[in-house]
Order: C-alpha cells, then sequence, then structure tokens
C-alpha cells in the first residue's frame, strides 16, 4: 500500500468499516493467544480491539503507511501495541504467531495462491488465519469509477492502474486453505451502508479505492475526472428522500485454523 494514505479521510467512515472487524473478530475461537498480529492495522482500530480481547497477549499492529501508524499510536490505548512498518508482502513476523488478523488489506496485494499458504505457514500449530476482504468489484463503485477512467483524456494514465478484481471467489481461497489448516470457515456477508452528505460514496472511495487513480492524475485533470465519476455515482446511489444513500458493500470472511 501506497504511503499516501489520507487517515482523516479513511476515517470519516470509521464506524462502517469497523463492524467487518467485529464480525470476523466475534469468529475467532483463540482463548490465550501469546502473540497476535493485525495486518494492515491503518490507523489501528482494529488492532486496539485485539488488545482488548486479548490483554496479556503481545499484539502488533504493521502497516506500510507511515502517517496511519501515526495516527494508530496518537489514539487513546496505542502505547500498549507495537506499532511496525513493513510492506505485508514480504513480511513475516520474527517467530511463529498465534493469530494473524487482517482486516480490508490483503485485496491490495497479489499473487493470493502464495500469500496465504506463506501466512498460514507464519502460525503456530493450531493457531489462527482471520482474513477479511472486500469482494465488491463488480459493483457499481467500480463499474463507475472504470468508466469515468476510460471516458476522457486520462484514459491513458488511468487504465493500467485500474485492477481486475483483486479477491477471488469463496471456493478459490477453500482450494488454497484446505491442504494446509485443520479446519477453514468462509462466508460472505453484504452489508448495507447507510450513509449521510453529499455522494457519500464518492467521499468513501476517495479514502481506500479511489487513490490509486488520483495520484495518477495530473492536478489540474482530478477535479474534472472526479466530476465524471460523481455524476455516475449519483445516478448509481441516489440519495434517498430522507437524506441518506444506501450503499451495498460485499466482504468475504476466512478463518482459518493450523
Amino acid at each position: 500500500m501506497a504511503e499516501t494514505w489520507d487517515p482523516s479521510q479513511y476515517l470519516k467512515f470509521a464506524a462502517p468499516r469497523l463492524r467487518p472487524a467485529l464480525d470476523l473478530l466475534s469468529r475467532v475461537d483463540s482463548e490465550a493467544p501469546a502473540a497476535v498480529y493485525d495486518l494492515g492495522c491503518g490507523a489501528g482500530a482494529a488492532t486496539r480491539l485485539l488488545a482488548a480481547r486479548w490483554p496479556a497477549a503481545a499484539v502488533t499492529g504493521v502497516d506500510s503507511s507511515p502517517a496511519m501508524l501515526s495516527r494508530a499510536r496518537r489514539e487513546e490505548g496505542g502505547a500498549a501495541i507495537t506499532w511496525v512498518e513493513s510492506d505485508l508482502a514480504g513480511w513475516a513476523p520474527s517467530d511463529a504467531a498465534d493469530v494473524l488478523f487482517s482486516n480490508a488489506a490483503l485485496h491490495w496485494l497479489e499473487d493470493h495462491d502464495q500469500l496465504f499458504p506463506r501466512l498460514v505457514g507464519c502460525l503456530r500449530a493450531g493457531g489462527v488465519l482471520a482474513v477479511q476482504m472486500p469482494r465488491n468489484h463488480e459493483a457499481p463503485s467500480h463499474a463507475c469509477m472504470a468508466e469515468a477512467a476510460r471516458a476522457g483524456p486520462w484514459r491513458a494514465r488511468l487504465e493500467p492502474v485500474l485492477r481486475p478484481s483483486p479477491v477471488e471467489a469463496p471456493d478459490a481461497y477453500h482450494e488454497i486453505l484446505a491442504p494446509l489448516a485443520a479446519a477453514v470457515d468462509i462466508w460472505e456477508t453484504e452489508y448495507t451502508h447507510v450513509l449521510d452528505g453529499d455522494n457519500p460514496v464518492l467521499e468513501w472511495t476517495k479514502g481506500t479505492a479511489l487513490r490509486p487513480l488520483l495520484e495518477a492524475l495530473e492536478v489540474g485533470e482530478r477535479e474534472r475526472f472526479l466530476a465524471e465519476y460523481a455524476a455516475r455515482l449519483s445516478d448509481a446511489y441516489p440519495r434517498r428522500p430522507d437524506g441518506t444513500t444506501l450503499f451495498p458493500f460485499r466482504r468475504l470472511f476466512i478463518v482459518a485454523r493450523r
């Protein structure tokens, strides 16, 4: 993940972004882990949940963004957690882990057929890999993004940045993990987020999926591209009479015990 993560933009939707982490954590059956890692910890909201769940554990948050880690250290409870700046693509714990937890981070990495076995290999016997990843790449939020990217003079710069769906179907992860794990639990949930504000899906994607596209544009082009994208989003996600906007969002959950 690139350094240009903006904690303030990301945390505009802190509560709905944290809800999947709570749901994932509720399915992690580990009574007294000694070493717990939050991979792609961002500003540390989920990491603090892990520390509260297992106060006797050594809890470490790992992220590639100094800005996010700086925010994590400043938040209440951050001093009791170890924060590590590292690219997850090459990260490994110094010793075997009891819990590897990752909420909305691993979809930024490629080659999941190699990544997930490597992470399972970082667990000690009985350890748990718990992962949540967005699986909404076919949703209007992303389809409109691709359409807008191809609709203007910026097409040559933005098309190479567009990614195919980074998350496979549930059965693909079962095939990857079943030979390596004593138990694998995989499920999907589609949340219907109720968002406030003017074109809130645009504000949501500014904090995540839209970032690489904006970084690829010249400063003068960004506002024109955003206007193109915003117009498409407002049609796809109309504002309701009560002023809210419904944003369906599908997520994939995996809990694998070694």
